[in-house]
């Protein structure tokens, strides 16, 4: 009975590490998620994707909601550290294990927690794949960001605000195939004062309209910025020029003739 017992036992425990409980974590297309279901970037669309943003060794690179961590891994490739928030905590084990064996265990870091919640001021570049009404709830600190700062989305983005660039897949990809990129804009909304004017400025994301006074009278502008660069037309003059802070410079330029300009924001 004694040793009956025992080949039973023995046999229990050989059984035992062979269940599937022991095999290493595999996610799901499609499963569910906190506020989304799981669809993985390609692979092609990630390299598209960090190509459009320039990504260099000098970049921070996050991903919210960044699944099995693929484009934080391909960015560490490039020597960039990077940061990937997940809020299912079987990724982000998945996602520390992919990195270690691919060798940038040390660049790739992932954490769990909520994208809505994240501390996103220090990327120097987003790169991202969520839907319209993830990113609408995200735009406000999007646009908080350095201006400069880049955004790569996979295909869909926030409504109004529209790409400065945007690349699509070859005949090969099936779906999910425009990579778009955004450089956060300057904040330039409100009056500046020029040596013999004024400029009233509106902003609608990169987009900015408004008036140019001098002498009393106020000529529509239009204009663009990326992100610290800003470019607009006053009639038949073509300004040119770049935001710090609080002051503007650049060149203008009307038919042949090119000169300075500066402005100082009043309010």
């Amino acid at each position: 009975m004694f040793l009956a017992g025992y080949a039973v036992a023995l046999a229990a425990v050989s059984v035992w590490a062979q269940t599937p409980a022991q095999e290493k974590y595999k996610p799901t297309v499609g499963q569910p998620g906190k506020d989304a279901v799981w669809v993985p970037t390609s692979s092609a669309m990630v390299e598209k994707m960090l190509d459009m943003a320039k990504v260099t060794p000098q970049d921070f690179v996050m991903d919210l909601g960044s699944g099995d961590g693929r484009t934080i891994i391909a960015a560490a490739k490039r020597g960039a550290r990077g940061l990937g928030v997940e809020y299912n905590q079987d990724l982000v084990d998945l996602s520390k294990r992919l990195a270690a064996e691919a060798g940038v265990g040390d660049k790739a870091s992932f954490a769990q927690g909520d994208m809505y919640e994240a501390d996103i001021s220090k990327a120097t570049v987003l790169a991202l794949f969520l839907l319209p009404s993830n990113l609408e709830k995200l735009a406000p600190k999007f646009l908080k960001l350095e201006p400069g700062s880049r955004i790569v989305a996979n295909t869909f983005w926030v409504e109004g605000w529209a790409p400065d660039e945007m690349q699509e897949m070859g005949d090969d990809c099936d779906n999910w195939c425009k990579s778009l990129l955004f450089i956060v804009p300057a904040r330039v909304e409100g009056t500046w004062r020029l040596p013999r004017g004024e400029l009233l400025l509106k902003q609608d994301f990169q987009m900015v309209s408004g008036t140019l006074t001098s002498d009393g009278i106020a000529t529509p502008i239009n204009g663009k910025l990326r992100g610290t660069e800003i470019t607009f037309t006053v009639a038949d003059a073509e300004y040119a020029g770049r935001v710090s802070g609080n002051t503007m410079k650049g060149t203008v330029k009307a038919g042949s003739r090119t000169a300075d300009w500066s402005a100082t924001r009043a309010r």
